[in-house]
């Protein structure tokens, strides 16, 4: 399966491991070498900020998708191919489930597990049946498959985590035959 877009969903924030940023920047330069276009919420800082910024350096294309809320705190990206301003985060996350083909999760907080939890449900609900790919840098995400993984046992889920998460460690898995 070929994707013509990817949404990615990451901290405005670049966290405490350089991995983290590194990660960005390779997921970046891989989009726009296989000419995949970026959906991501609109933000010109933290992890946000640097995967808009390799794929622009790449000459890629690049659509941002953030609230008016948001204009300030996430420092809207002024360098982008397209920037959508919506009036709330629930138009932002529908129009960027909208504009892609599958999602990329990267380390981030509260909104991007906001957002990959809402994606799932909305897979889970047969709203959409879109790729998940999970991103684990360094670990990032261990706990929270350890928690997945708690709740299939304990028979909360109504399917197997790699039915809808392909947990990855490195950007180059996603472009693999495991991926696309």
């Amino acid at each position: 399966m070929q994707f013509s877009s990817l949404a990615v969903f990451c901290g405005s924030k670049s966290g405490s491991d350089p991995l983290y940023t590194h990660h960005a920047k390779t997921l970046g330069a891989l989009m726009a070498e296989k000419k995949i276009k970026l959906v991501y919420g609109g933000g010109g800082k933290g992890l946000m900020g640097t995967v808009a910024d390799a794929v622009m350096e790449a000459k890629g294309n690049v659509v941002g998708v953030i609230p008016e809320v948001l204009l300030e705190w996430e420092a809207q990206h002024k360098g982008i191919t397209e920037l959508h301003v919506v009036s709330d985060m629930h138009v932002r996350k529908k129009m960027m489930y909208e504009l892609c083909d599958a999602a990329v999760i990267l380390p981030g907080g509260h909104g991007t597990l906001d957002e990959m939890f809402e994606m799932l449900t909305w897979n889970t609900l047969n709203i959409h049946n879109k790729k998940l790919f999970l991103l684990n840098s360094n670990g990032y995400y261990t706990h929270l498959v350890a928690h997945i993984r708690h709740m299939e046992k304990e028979n909360f889920l109504y399917e197997k985590m790699e039915h809808r998460i392909v947990l990855v460690n490195e950007p180059e898995e996603i472009f693999t035959d495991a991926g696309f």
